[in-house]
C-alpha cells in the first residue's frame, strides 16, 4: 500500500524532491512534463498541482498527503491534519503599500489580497474597519490603480514590490511548507505514514 503525495509546482515541488532523495527515494524523468511521478519502488506518488489546489486533493482523498504553504492552509477550514513542518518554500505574508501609505491614518482600509480569509483576519486584530477586494493575480495593482490601499501578499524578494513603487509595511506571518494529511487515511495509513514521516525528518534542515 503506497502514498500519493500532493504537491504544489515550482519552487516548493523542487525542494521537496531533494528532500526526499536526500531521505532515500529514487525518481527518474523528474525534469519531465509528467504531472503524476513514482518512485522506483512504485510506492511513492508525486501528483504535481497548483499550491491552491492541495487541500482539494488531500480533503476529497485523491491523495493521501499534501506538501503546501501555510498561506494557501489558512485560507481553507481545518479538514485535514497538519503533521510536519518541512522548512521549504520559506516567505513572508506581508502588508505592502506606497511609501507614503500609514495605516493608522485610514479608519476604513481597502486590502487587495489573494487571501480574504486572512485579510479579514488581519483586520479584526487590527481593530479596523474595512473591505477585502479579492485578486487573482497581480494584487500590486490594487494600490498603483487605486483599486486598494494595500495589499496582503507573498513577498519573497521583495522586487516586484520595488518595481511597482511599493515597500513592506508590516510583516504579517512567515511562511512555510507543511505536510497535510487526510483524516481520515491518516487513520488507515498510520503506520506507514507515520515511517515516512520518520524517513524524511532527519533531512529537514533549512533551504
Amino acid at each position: 500500500m503506497g502514498l500519493k503525495i500532493a504537491v504544489s509546482k515550482g519552487r516548493v515541488y523542487k525542494k521537496f524532491l531533494k528532500l526526499l532523495e536526500k531521505s532515500g527515494y529514487t525518481f527518474e524523468n523528474t525534469k519531465s512534463r509528467k504531472l503524476v511521478i513514482k518512485d522506483t519502488t512504485g510506492e511513492l506518488s508525486l501528483i504535481i498541482v497548483k499550491a491552491q489546489d492541495v487541500p482539494l486533493y488531500v480533503n476529497k482523498a485523491f491523495a493521501d498527503l499534501g506538501i503546501v504553504g501555510k498561506d494557501v492552509i489558512d485560507e481553507f477550514d481545518d479538514t485535514f491534519y497538519e503533521l510536519l513542518d518541512l522548512s521549504i518554500g520559506t516567505c513572508d505574508l506581508c502588508i505592502a503599500g506606497k511609501k507614503a501609505f500609514n495605516i493608522e491614518d485610514y479608519n476604513h482600509l481597502r486590502i487587495a489580497t489573494k487571501y480574504p480569509k486572512q485579510g479579514k483576519n488581519y483586520l479584526e486584530k487590527k481593530g479596523i474597519k474595512g473591505e477585502i477586494i479579492k485578486l487573482n493575480g497581480s494584487v500590486e495593482l490594487g494600490p498603483v490603480l487605486d483599486i486598494s490601499d494595500c495589499i496582503l501578499d507573498i513577498v519573497e524578494t521583495g522586487n516586484t514590490l520595488r518595481e511597482n513603487g511599493l515597500v513592506v509595511k508590516e510583516k504579517y506571518k512567515k511562511i512555510t511548507s507543511k505536510l497535510i494529511s487526510n483524516k481520515v487515511f491518516y487513520k488507515t495509513k498510520f503506520d506507514i505514514i507515520d515511517t515516512f514521516i520518520e524517513n524524511i525528518s532527519k533531512n529537514i534542515g533549512g533551504e
